[in-house]
């Protein structure tokens, strides 16, 4: 995984979102994504991709015992350790490829818009199941594969600039996409519905929930968030694992 998250001018532009500001509260999938959690009281959970380290910190507000965050950003590690420490919760830089998944080790594994940079979600899924007790909960929220499929993803403008509609093209081509993100040239990987969720299945999970984020009403009329009702883009996934 490249790691645009350290390029100095990208991260500048980052620390400006709302999410980045604001936390959980200002980030439009929060309010489904929160009921998804299991139950955290005395339980360990794994974070890959933890960024400012929001959803640990969530973990041990509601009793988690253990809570382990990664991320392959220094400067994210960096922030969500400004935040201070908490006893049972450590971070650690790594990338999702590297970290070495013990078996049965954690009862939840939570992963919040990193997967889409993971080229081999089949080999991952494995990993996170490998790595999850029996019954253990794997939550996560991908790109919506309607967002990625297209190279550039991006709207198709009128003459005057304004959006007009968003394209969809090369959707059964996975693979490798460029696009520009903060004013940096961005690679993703691109995923099918169905590459997404039987890999799950073939990895051994049972779904439980997929819903496709929308933000709640009292986000409508900020910055960006009418877009998202024109558009998928966001893919919340609950899998548990069986053994």
């Amino acid at each position: 995984m490249r790691n645009e998250y350290d390029n100095e001018a990208f991260f500048s532009q980052y620390a400006q979102m709302p999410r980045s500001q604001d936390g959980l509260a200002a980030a439009g999938e929060w309010h489904q994504l929160r009921p998804l959690f299991p139950p955290l009281a005395g339980k360990r959970m794994l974070d890959l991709g933890c960024g400012y380290g929001w959803h640990c910190r969530y973990a041990m507000e509601q009793g988690a015992a253990r809570v382990l965050g990664i991320d392959l950003s220094e400067k994210m590690l960096s922030q969500a350790r400004e935040f201070g420490e908490v006893p049972g919760l450590s971070y650690r830089l790594c990338g999702l490829e590297e970290y070495e998944y013990p078996e049965s080790a954690w009862d939840c594994v939570v992963s919040n818009l990193v997967l889409h940079y993971a080229e081999d979600l089949d080999s991952l899924f494995h990993k996170v199941h490998r790595t999850l007790v029996p019954g253990g909960v794997f939550l996560f929220n991908i790109e919506h594969p309607v967002f990625t499929a297209r190279q550039g993803q991006d709207w198709i403008y009128d003459e005057g600039g304004k959006p007009l509609y968003w394209p969809v093209d090369d959707y059964f081509r996975p693979g490798r996409r460029t696009t520009h993100f903060l004013g940096c040239e961005v690679e993703k990987y691109h995923h099918t519905l169905t590459q997404i969720l039987m890999g799950l299945l073939d990895s051994g999970f049972a779904l439980e929930a997929v819903e496709e984020a929308q933000p709640p009403e009292e986000m409508m009329g900020l910055p960006g968030m009418d877009d998202e009702l024109r558009r998928p883009m966001m893919l919340l996934v609950k899998a548990r694992a069986h053994k």
